[in-house]
């Protein structure tokens, strides 16, 4: 009985067999659905390729794609040759910075996937001017480059007002939404966060209550934020300005949170504070001297 439900077993399985064997042979007919077509680049878009995309798994887009932008705002696009003197001063100042101080891996696991350069500025209905924002741990979008000039983009201090601030500023918020900080920094000036008060506060008044800036009296995230980037793009001596400005209070508390984000950065990733802020400012100062007239 058992031979013959073996040779019954057999019987079954050889014409699968032989189905599965002509199939391999099988030759496709038609088209693919996959393009073959190689993508047409131009010079601007071949050297993001080199820069960007392979060693960061980057892609940063200029011509404002659908679905990319936040339609909520009238943007136009950015213009290619101010878009390609930025991401030559980006890549200088932001990643090649990290780069130098932890290594590439740090950028290739945690860098944003996508960086959208956009043409003009975006405000919101309190006519706030949005400079930059970040999104959901993977896109940074950089506005107002169509306002670049050669000479703003020489000046460490004009750019980091306009961009290296909110460049540190918006990739400390992917850094946050990857690896939460520590619940205390929010407790150090909690009775201060205002929300979207902060808009009638002054400097001076935001920094003898602990903050950097009054952005930062908007809630914890945009504070510890605003602290990073300020600490990391300002000199020695611009920083303890802002501490002599807060008087003895709020240096205490500005400097108690400037401990805890110090811990985030170097427990969470590895990142030593202080020497990403050597590195900023060191080629912070070289900005004046960069060729920005040809991709290299």
């Amino acid at each position: 009985m058992k031979q013959i439900l073996k040779a019954m077993s057999l019987a079954l399985l050889l014409p699968l067999v032989g189905a599965l064997s002509s199939c391999s042979k099988d030759t496709p007919s038609g088209a693919t659905i996959f393009p073959t077509t190689p993508v047409a680049r131009n010079t601007f878009e071949r050297w993001l390729l080199k820069n960007y995309t392979h060693p960061y798994n980057i892609d940063f887009q200029y011509k404002l794609k659908d679905g990319e932008t936040d339609l909520t705002y009238n943007l136009v696009p950015a213009d290619s040759a101010k878009t390609a003197k930025l991401a030559m001063i980006t890549k200088f100042l932001w990643f090649d910075a990290y780069t130098e101080v932890v290594g590439p891996d740090f950028l290739k696991e945690s860098a944003p996937r996508i960086i959208v350069a956009v043409g003009s500025s975006a405000y919101t209905r309190q006519r706030t001017e949005v400079v930059g924002s970040a999104e959901g741990g993977y896109k940074v979008t950089l506005n107002k480059i169509n306002a670049l000039t050669d000479e703003l983009l020489h000046d460490y201090s004009a750019m980091t007002e306009y961009y290296f601030h909110t460049m540190h500023h918006e990739f400390t918020h992917i850094l946050n939404q990857r690896k939460p900080y520590n619940p205390a920094f929010d407790l150090v000036t909690q009775s201060g966060y205002v929300s979207g008060n902060w808009l009638n506060v002054s400097t001076r008044d935001a920094r003898r209550a602990g903050f950097v800036s009054p952005y930062a009296m908007m809630n914890g995230a945009e504070d510890f934020a605003e602290m990073l980037s300020f600490y990391v793009t300002y000199t020695p001596q611009a920083w303890q300005a802002i501490l002599d400005e807060a008087g003895t209070r709020g240096a205490n508390l500005i400097n108690q949170k400037l401990t805890l984000i110090k811990d985030y950065t170097q427990s969470s990733w590895g990142l030593d504070l202080d020497q990403l802020r050597d590195v900023v400012i060191r080629r912070g100062g070289q900005v004046a001297t960069l060729d920005l007239s040809k991709l290299k």
